[in-house]
């Protein structure tokens, strides 16, 4: 299966995230006017790209509202799980996670409602192990009858046990089918920990998304330390780290569609670059995912 880029509107749909330098990238302005027409216009540039995968979720401020006002063509992705509760670009804790048939049916309702058919595969944001899905029979009955109508299903995962979360959702079933047919998982140079099972749902068939392919600015150039073998491996190809570490994701065999966050249509250019890197031997990068997911939480929202 070849990899091709994708665009994620995590950064986009709401007032702040949290991309290392995006208080650089957005301006004063972040009204939700004037958040739409940079959502159109990074949805335009990426049309002229040749990128036609788009994600949202409910929980990505407008993201859904902005896909929905935009006429480009493409696929769409969503996710439902988490409600937004922020405004203010200055406030960190913006999400509420809820995995409940209560839940699903408002969320679903909502994005059928912006987004009608265009929905190729609503995903379970951020599904962990300990997640009450796995145990709600009246959910998973409301999400088997969805599958059957035909919206393929998914879901994100999150933290150091991704790994078990996606391995959990291959095994599930309802009604003796799979409920699952999609995964969206972190998978970078520095968290590279899901990626066997990754490999895994790949064989069973199914759909695999890389989110956070350059961990959310880490390697750019202002994540990237002095010396990095990512800058050296990106100053010999001529082109900025972010696309030597999405080369590195688009070039795994498991691997469908790789999410670029990028906020202006200039990072997206840089970030398309990466389908043209031949990719060096790099050394094993990896940190320990415990450590790589607490340097994520602290990782402050501009």
């Amino acid at each position: 299966m070849s990899a091709d880029l994708g665009l994620g509107l995590a950064a986009v749909g709401r007032p702040a995230y949290i991309t290392l330098g995006r208080d650089a990238d957005l301006p004063g302005d972040r009204s939700p006017a004037a958040l739409q027409a940079r959502a159109h216009e990074l949805l335009d540039t990426a049309v002229d790209l040749g990128i036609g995968w788009f994600d949202a979720a409910r929980s990505y401020g407008r993201a859904e509202q902005f896909l929905s006002t935009w006429s480009g063509p493409g696929t769409v992705s969503s996710k439902w799980g988490y409600t937004y509760t922020a405004e203010d670009p200055t406030v960190d804790a913006d999400e509420v996670k809820t995995h409940d048939l209560a839940t699903f049916d408002r969320q679903w309702a909502e994005t059928r409602a912006l987004l009608g058919d265009r929905v190729a595969l609503y995903a379970v944001h951020s599904l962990t192990v300990e997640s009450p899905l796995w145990e709600d029979d009246a959910l998973l009955h409301r999400l088997g009858e969805v599958r059957d109508a035909g919206t393929p299903l998914g879901f994100s995962t999150s933290g150091p046990r991704q790994a078990d979360a996606v391995r959990r959702g291959l095994e599930l079933q309802v009604d003796g089918r799979p409920l699952f047919s999609a995964v969206q998982s972190t998978w970078n140079l520095l968290e590279p920990s899901v990626g066997p099972a990754l490999a895994e749902a790949a064989a069973a068939g199914w759909r695999v998304l890389v989110k956070e392919g350059v961990a959310n600015g880490r390697l750019t150039d202002r994540g990237l330390p002095a010396g990095s073998p990512v800058r050296a491996a990106a100053e010999a190809a001529g082109v900025g780290p972010d696309a030597v570490a999405l080369a590195a994701a688009l070039a795994q065999p498991w691997a469908s569609v790789v999410l670029s966050g990028a906020v202006t249509p200039d990072q997206l250019r840089a970030n398309a670059a990466a389908r043209d890197v031949v990719l060096p031997d790099l050394p094993d990068l990896a940190e320990e995912p415990g450590a790589y997911w607490a340097t994520r939480a602290a990782l402050p929202w501009a």
